[in-house]
């Protein structure tokens, strides 16, 4: 796959790490299973798999340790935007970092936090916030247990990353503003070493993102429906029309999104439309 040794930093546990797998895997990169080396060589692709903690996964770029990596864009901007560039939008690990105040707080906005203590595990992404919006905010940085920090009388405010809110509320917290959405990323160095390896991989894997939402829709069409059962098909380009062994019937093959289907296969059934299959892609380069 790729001609010289590309190093690929992988997140070693957390919510990014069983969708990393699924997605190197799904592009052509084997991960063992159940390895419990933090370097793993994949000879067969040229390949080798860095796990490390996402926190420190843009340093190791930046420091050439390792040529690329999947991260939060969040942990980009917060450890290591300066010579790392985000090569690609993953499509997984959607979450926000939002300011959250105890629920009987008179703190309402963001301008409340002016002189009060704000308890974070993002600094400088949360500094910069406060910069920008003109509030003298008191910064404390936190490693863990950043929600608990108002109970223990240690901030009057938290700045956490949040996925569904769940454990804000079980914490007695609710948000008062979102300061930054991320999502996983795949981050390069801005200097590649190896660009032409990179480039290999960065397609894979945005061929399988291209794939994910979208399926291989085949049927066959009597000729008198087929121009009525094309108009039917939303897809990426025209589709693929094949003369069967039959005079008077034609194949119809196109690529359509996933989420579309339902609304899809009562009409062309209803048109005319037989022999209906729809199959999952696996990779896909519009």
């Amino acid at each position: 796959m790729i001609n010289s040794t590309l190093r690929i930093a992988v997140p070693s546990k957390g919510r990014l790490a069983a969708p990393t797998v699924a997605l190197l895997q799904a592009a052509g990169i084997p991960v063992p299973a159940d390895d419990r080396r933090l370097l793993v060589p994949v000879p067969d692709q040229n390949v080798e798999l860095l796990f490390a903690r996402t926190d420190d996964i843009p340093t190791l770029i930046r420091d050439g340790a390792a040529d690329v990596g999947i991260a939060g864009s969040n942990q980009l901007l917060e450890y290591g935007s300066d010579g790392v560039e985000e090569l690609s939008r993953l499509g997984f690990g959607a979450c926000r970092l939002a300011i959250a105040v105890p629920a009987d707080s008179a703190i309402r906005t963001t301008t409340d936090l002016a002189g009060r203590r704000i308890a974070t595990s993002h600094p400088v992404v949360l500094k910069a916030f406060l910069a920008e919006q003109g509030i003298d905010g008191i910064v404390v940085t936190l490693s863990g247990s950043v929600e608990l920090a108002p109970t223990i009388g240690a901030a009057d405010a938290v700045c956490d990353l949040v996925s569904t809110g769940e454990t804000l509320r079980q914490n007695g917290l609710r948000p008062i503003e979102t300061i930054l959405r991320s999502e996983a990323v795949l981050l390069g160095a801005a200097d590649q070493r190896d660009a032409a390896g990179i480039a290999v991989l960065c397609t894979a894997i945005e061929s399988v993102l291209a794939a994910r939402p979208k399926r291989y829709l085949m049927l066959n069409a009597p000729d008198a429906a087929l121009d009525a059962i094309v108009d039917l098909l939303p897809g990426i380009d025209a589709p693929t029309i094949l003369p069967l062994a039959r005079s008077d019937m034609h194949a119809v093959h196109a690529v359509v999104d996933a989420a579309d289907l339902p609304r899809l296969l009562h009409p062309l059934k209803e048109a005319g439309a037989s022999g209906l299959l729809v199959l999952p892609i696996e990779h896909l380069i519009p």
